[in-house]
Parts: C-alpha cells; sequence; structure tokens
C-alpha cells in the first residue's frame, strides 16, 4: 500500500510533458506487443491455408487499426488523467466569476502546470474578492456618508429659513430691534459656515471617521447660546416646549464648535421626535469635560433601542422612517469619540429617554 501512495504521488508530480512521454512509451510498448501477436497470429494463418492473397491486407488492416486504437487511446488517457478535471475546475470558476460570485474555492492537488495554473487562478480570484469588498465598503461608507450629510442639513436649513421668514415679516414693521437683527445675522452666518463646511467636508472624506477636527475657543456663554438657538427651532418644528439649564464656571473651552453643533442637533431631534410636551437640555463644563443631557418626557427607550440605538441604520419602531435614517445617534457616538468622549443612553427615573454626549475639552479658567 505504501509502495502504491508512493507511485500514485509521482505520478501527480510529473508535468505535462514528461506524464505525455510516459503515456507515449506506455502505448507504444502495447501497440508493439499488440502488432507482435498480430504478425504471430499471420503466420499461423499461413502455414494453415499457404500463400493466400488477404493474409498480407487482414495483416497490414489490423497493424493500421492498432496504431490508431493506440493513438486514440493515448490521448483519451492523457485528457481523462492530466486534462479534464483541472479543465472543469476552470470553467465552473470562471462560469462563477461572471456570474459576480466570488465566494468560491478552487484547488487542485496535482503539481504540474495544470495544477500551478489553478493556483494562479485561485489567488486571481482571491484577490479580486479582495477588490471587490474593498470597492464594496468603500461605497457603502460613501452612501453613509452622504445619507448623515443630508441628515444633518437640514437643521441648519431649517434655522436659515425660519430666521428669513423672521426677518421678511417683522423688519418691514420695524418690531425688530437692531441688536436683535444683528443677533439673527450672526445666527445665520454661522449656519452658513456650517453648508460650507459640509459642502468641502463631502469633497473630501470617505469614512465617518475622517471628518476633520476644526478646534477653536470659544466662551461657554456664547456656545451654549448657539446651541440653544437650534434646539428653539427643532423645538418649535414639533410643537414642543424647550427648557435648557446650565452647569458651568465663567470659561472658554477649546472644541470643535461644528461637530459639537452636529452632536447636539442629532441628540435633540432625536429627543425631539419621541418627547410628548416637553425637551430638556442641560450642560454641564467641568474637569476638562463638556457633557450635553437631552431628556424628554416621552415613552422612553425600549430594552433593545437601549442595546441597539447607536448602531448604524438601527431605527426601531419610527413613525416616519422617512425622515430618521437610524443614523443620528452613531455618528453623535463616533464624533463624540473623535473628541475623546463618549455618548450614552439611558431613561430617567420619571421615565422618558435620556442622551448624554460627553465632549473632551481643554478648559481655561
Amino acid at each position: 500500500m505504501a509502495k502504491f501512495m508512493t507511485r500514485l504521488l509521482f505520478l501527480k508530480r510529473l508535468s505535462l510533458l514528461h506524464s505525455f512521454m510516459l503515456l507515449c512509451v506506455v502505448t507504444l510498448v502495447a501497440v508493439l506487443a499488440v502488432i507482435t501477436m498480430e504478425f504471430a497470429w499471420a503466420e499461423k494463418l499461413r502455414l494453415r491455408f499457404g500463400e493466400t492473397d488477404w493474409v498480407m491486407p487482414s495483416l497490414v488492416t489490423a497493424v493500421l487499426l492498432t496504431v490508431a486504437t493506440g493513438i486514440v487511446t493515448m490521448a483519451v488517457l492523457f485528457y481523462r488523467w492530466k486534462l479534464k478535471r483541472p479543465l472543469e475546475l476552470l470553467k465552473r470558476a470562471s462560469e462563477n466569476i461572471s456570474a459576480n460570485d466570488l465566494d468560491f474555492r478552487i484547488s487542485y492537488d496535482s503539481q504540474d502546470e495544470m495544477g500551478e495554473l489553478i493556483k494562479l487562478f485561485e489567488n486571481m480570484r482571491s484577490q479580486l474578492e479582495k477588490n471587490l469588498k474593498t470597492l464594496w465598503r468603500s461605497v457603502e461608507e460613501r452612501k453613509q456618508i452622504n445619507a448623515i450629510f443630508a441628515h444633518d442639513l437640514r437643521t441648519p436649513l431649517s434655522v436659515l429659513k425660519g430666521n428669513a421668514e423672521l426677518l421678511a415679516t417683522y423688519l418691514p414693521e420695524k418690531k425688530l430691534s437692531e441688536e436683535k437683527v444683528l443677533d439673527l445675522i450672526h445666527t445665520m452666518n454661522l449656519h452658513i459656515l456650517r453648508l460650507e463646511s459640509y459642502a468641502e467636508a463631502m469633497n473630501s472624506i470617505q469614512r465617518l471617521e475622517d471628518v476633520p477636527l476644526n478646534i477653536q475657543s470659544m466662551d461657554t456663554i456664547s456656545l451654549t447660546a448657539f446651541l440653544d438657538g437650534s434646539a428653539e427651532q427643532i423645538a418649535k418644528q414639533y410643537g414642543i416646549r424647550f427648557v435648557s439649564s446650565v452647569e458651568y464656571d465663567n470659561a472658554s473651552v477649546h472644541v470643535d464648535p461644528y461637530l459639537v453643533m452636529q452632536i447636539f442637533e442629532n441628540i435633540v431631534a432625536n429627543g425631539a421626535r419621541y418627547a410628548a410636551s416637553q425637551l430638556n437640555v442641560h450642560y454641564d463644563v467641568q474637569g476638562g469635560i463638556m457633557k450635553i443631557t437631552v431628556s424628554e418626557d416621552g415613552p422612553g427607550f425600549s430594552d433593545e433601542a437601549l442595546s441597539k440605538a447607536i448602531l448604524p441604520f438601527y431605527r426601531g419602531e419610527v413613525w416616519d422612517s422617512s425622515e430618521h435614517r437610524g443614523l443620528g445617534l452613531y455618528v453623535c457616538k463616533v464624533f463624540c469619540e473623535k473628541q475623546e468622549g463618549s455618548l450614552q443612553i439611558a431613561n430617567g427615573p420619571d421615565g422618558g429617554g435620556s442622551v448624554t454626549a460627553s465632549i473632551g475639552t481643554q478648559v481655561d479658567k
């Protein structure tokens, strides 16, 4: 048995040329043996029937048939031994690739040229699969980025629209003070800068994690006032009351105001969507951490939402899925982590959901 296995392994190591030469030799030996037998048979016929006209033509015909049979048999054996299985494997693999199905493996246990060819084909398939997965991830990440930007553009546009309507309604009647007008224009300019930043970022980033940080120094009062302005617009859209509270010393913080705004607007919009009548925002700036807690008086998070709400594209029980793509809290989580912070969700002791965004910041007293 061991000798048989050794010979079998030896045959598998033979190249196509050596295999062909081996079959030629074996076929030649077999053909010569048969031809020798045919000559012996012809000699017996001659001795039995004497010199006749049909013995020699019969011998020539038999020899030619033997040679032809030997050639055909050698070709068939060579095809079945060395070519049939690898060609079938390559054909099936080619059909799978043509059908965009790369989830398969191809292997051939021979070490001849066909075995090497199949190894190269498998390497090509593996590389194609890797490239396709990379391309698919890139496309999905880009789609996610586009969906996130579309989601986050709605709030600054709503603020601009609301302020423009306010100016158009009350400015001609001179019901707005100069200070109020300048404040509205300042707010509109800030949101225009946000839109410009969005447009520039969309052309340069491929993943959400690639969003650049633009750290600026802002005093806490101005920052929270800027955030409250957006929260009031969001609460107004949903017809609920907005209440803000602050806990901090007079300080300046070093943060990216636009990323903070995106985090804030996402958790506020999420809270407003489920609030029954009131939305609460609490700011706490202490010890190098800025915490923004948004709570509402709605039904709160379900057990499933508590574990899955920050996952991308999680929607839960959403009444308007066309406007809610399940990206808001996931965006907040990523942006908080980019600023050395975190995002926590919970239910309040008296009911209602609560989301806390923690953002790392250096504080100047």
